[in-house]
């Protein structure tokens, strides 16, 4: 039956609230902490947090609810997620993506769950998703025992940005039709199926299923698929909602909005408060139009839609897949501005305002909200050289130069290799030296310049090289530091608390991979090696930069992010250069433009003109690099101090070398 007013609408958003009013913890549960920084081993707190969601899930101790996880913004290769416990009545657990630092991170930003293949991307597949369900489907990884979201019961997830597979934030309670709650707040939700939503169960009156401000996107016109999809098993349409949408945004090329599934005659109504739903899918009526933006699958009396204030777009409001005859059963209320932008030759059904133009702010909000990342303030970033990968800022003689190390991105013959260096502002070379040598960074002591490098023989890289000029056209050079068991790659010197410090990348096979060692000298010409001095023992820490600020060292550096091919600058410090704590805003350099490809690395900076020019390679790390420049308005020391207004976190990989 169609009116066109909620009769009771409070009634019914009551039963919305009353959810949110359920949430906070009356059983003093445990908080775990998610962070790809931490140690992986308590959970307990941000340094010991462990590495995967999965891990807290299963760290849930009891049913008694209470419970909360906090995630640090990241991107977690992770799915089919299920807890141990469900929480408890009156007493949700929590899973919280700390998206604005609030919670202790020291960064924020997006929490990303992305559920696809790891190395090949997108996985729509049987029974796959980010929350576990499944019933013995035609892979062989889903032979096993049907498994039910009901798990999730009395779960509150919050800042979330999830992807990647065929269900986002779906719950498949499968073969347990049972009383279940979920909500789910300011959470991003793309799915090749379903943006979100929940199949196979039962509603609580007073404890409806809730979304809440949330962006809910399916991928997808073919076959089953909307951007919400509900289908709660009742034998009689019930008086108040079993799932509530309230300011969301639902998209979809087939539907928005979805009830129920081919041979199911069970009910199911839907309270949308403040919603935008928008079928993308605009076909002429000749062409392939859908169903409908809100669409009941098998007949129009299994759903009914309660609308307050919410606007819908696409080819048709209302729509049946089977029976379409019986589109007039499908039950709507509506309250408020319930308005409708439609193909011109379809009707707008009695009690929705029908929208002659465009709606222009509505089809803005299809772009979810970006929070800020927590990172130091570079603006003005600009590409000043293409096809060079390191590049070395240094002033000299009041003229900011750029030491450039030109060399083939595979390859290549000795003559190939060698270094230059430029006026920054003119491009003017002032130098050609070095032949057969790479990988290079540039100080300037007391009016000489020094530039160290390593050498490329045998098709790969050896030592570390100085060399020294004062007129930058007659050069000397010596080997400063020799390789042991191991090729040497790129370097960086500063002047440091006795004397001066080098850190340098090594592939020691002791280690699994580039991992940063470092050497002490009093003249920059004679170095020591500091064997108990190592950072990066447990991963890929390549392409160093440090510097020295008010008895810390600094170390630029680039983590591969594994198992993607992904790689970002990430900033530790040390005051022995032994133990290392890193950056609670890590990464401090991401690859964010268009141009940017998926990497941000090589980082070094230079201060002049009061201000802190900071460089980095972006590019594939296969076939090509482009150098990048921005500008942080302060001194290096504020810009690495501004990197740690939270606390420090200590390294887990510290192992000191014997």
């Amino acid at each position: 039956m169609r009116t066109a007013t909620i009769l009771g609408l409070s009634c019914l958003v009551a039963g919305a609230a009353a959810a949110d009013e359920s949430v906070p913890a009356g059983h003093p549960g445990t908080t775990f902490y998610v962070s790809k920084l931490g140690d992986n081993s308590t959970g307990l707190s941000w340094s010991t947090a462990f590495t995967t969601i999965q891990a807290a899930l299963d760290a849930v101790p009891d049913a008694q609810g209470g419970h909360r996880i906090v995630v640090r913004p990241d991107t977690y290769l992770e799915a089919m997620l299920a807890p141990a416990h469900s929480g408890a009545a009156g007493s949700y657990n929590e899973l919280i993506g700390d998206h604005d630092g609030r919670l202790g991170s020291g960064t924020s930003g997006h929490v990303v769950i992305d559920s696809g293949d790891p190395g090949a991307g997108f996985k729509s597949y049987d029974w796959w998703g980010t929350i576990r369900a499944t019933t013995q489907g035609w892979s062989p990884e889903h032979k096993d025992p049907t498994f039910s979201a009901i798990i999730w019961d009395r779960w509150k997830l919050r800042h979330l940005y999830v992807t990647g597979s065929d269900g986002g934030l779906f719950w498949d309670c499968t073969n347990r039709i049972e009383p279940f709650t979920v909500i789910v707040e300011d959470c991003i939700s793309l799915g090749r199926a379903f943006g979100g939503g929940v199949a196979s169960c039962l509603s609580r009156a007073d404890e409806p299923i809730t979304f809440r401000r949330c962006t809910l996107w399916s991928l997808d016109m073919w076959g089953d698929t909307a951007g919400g999809y509900v289908r709660v098993e009742n034998a009689a349409m019930p008086e108040r909602p079993d799932v509530v949408f309230e300011d969301c945004t639902l998209v979809s090329p087939q539907c928005a909005l979805k009830g129920g599934n081919y041979g199911f005659h069970t009910y199911t109504r839907v309270l949308v408060k403040g919603c935008r739903l928008i079928a993308l899918n605009f076909s002429q009526p000749a062409g392939t139009p859908n169903d409908g933006i809100i669409q009941s699958v098998q007949n129009g009396k299994y759903l009914h839609v309660d609308l307050a204030d919410t606007t819908l777009m696409g080819y048709k409001v209302l729509g049946v897949k089977v029976d379409q005859d019986s589109v007039d059963a499908l039950g709507y209320t509506t309250h408020g501005a319930v308005q409708a932008y439609v193909q011109f030759q379809q009707n707008v059904p009695p009690g929705m305002h029908r929208l002659p133009q465009w709606p222009v702010a509505v089809f803005e909000q299809i772009v979810p909200p970006a929070p800020r990342p927590a990172r130091p303030a570079i603006t003005d970033v600009v590409r000043i050289r293409d096809n060079l990968c390191e590049l070395s800022p240094v002033v000299w003689r009041g003229r900011l130069c750029h030491l450039e190390c030109i060399r083939p991105a595979t390859g290549g013959v000795r003559d190939d290799y060698y270094l230059r260096i430029c006026d920054a502002a003119s491009g003017d070379e002032l130098s050609r030296f070095a032949t057969g040598y790479s990988l290079a960074c540039a100080l300037v002591q007391d009016d000489t310049f020094y530039a160290f490098a390593s050498r490329w023989e045998e098709n790969n890289w050896n030592d570390v090289t100085m060399f020294k000029s004062t007129d930058l056209e007659h050069w000397e050079s010596r080997v400063v530091v020799s390789q042991e068991n191991e090729h040497l790659f790129n370097s960086s010197a500063c002047a440091g608390r006795d004397g001066f410090v080098m850190a340098y990348e090594s592939n020691d096979p002791a280690y699994p991979a580039f991992t940063t060692k470092f050497a002490s000298s009093p003249d920059l010409e004679h170095w020591t090696k500091l064997p108990d001095a190592t950072f990066g023992t447990n991963r890929y820490t390549a392409c160093p930069c440090i510097r020295y600020v008010n008895d810390y060292y600094y170390v630029l550096y680039l983590e591969h992010r594994t198992p993607r091919h992904y790689f970002e600058t990430y900033l530790t410090r040390s005051r022995d250069l032994r133990h290392w704590e890193l950056s609670a805003a890590n990464p401090v350099l991401a690859p964010t433009a268009l141009d940017d490809g998926i990497n941000a690395s090589d980082p070094d900076l230079v201060e002049f003109d009061g201000k802190t020019y900071v460089y980095y390679s972006v590019g594939d790390q296969l076939t090509w690099m482009n150098v990048k420049r921005g500008v942080f308005a302060g001194s290096p020391a504020s810009f690495f101090e501004s990197c740690y207004t939270s606390p420090g976190i200590p390294d887990p990989g510290v192992i000191a070398r014997p």
